[in-house]
């Protein structure tokens, strides 16, 4: 059982690092049309810019799934002063296009 600890971790990283990947970079071209800054955020506001500049819809959910912000953004700047530190999957609709990102909050 001891021989197979190591593999057992290689795997779980792997893993997390696969699902890392998909929920970081998609494989559509609104990957290149979204940033999200700074990420870690340690003040109460992050950035969010895409390519259009248009009117978009946030929804940020913790790592239990619930949906803990939703606001509509006309420029870049997301207030997120109520989030307590953690991680959470930021949605920015925009054009009816919806893209997701990780955000840490320390």
């Amino acid at each position: 059982m001891k021989h197979l600890y190591p593999v057992i971790l290689l795997l779980f990283t792997t893993l997390l690092f696969a699902q890392d990947q998909v929920l970081l970079h998609p494989q559509d071209s609104t990957k290149e049309s979204f940033e999200l800054y700074p990420n870690p955020v340690f003040d109460d506001v992050v950035y969010v810019k895409t390519k259009k500049q248009q009117p978009k819809t946030i929804q940020v959910y913790d790592v239990f799934g619930k949906l803990v912000l939703r606001d509509r953004i006309m420029g870049k700047a997301l207030d997120i002063s109520d989030l307590v530190p953690g991680v959470y999957l930021l949605q920015v609709t925009e054009n009816q296009k919806s893209m997701t990102r990780k955000l840490v909050v320390k």
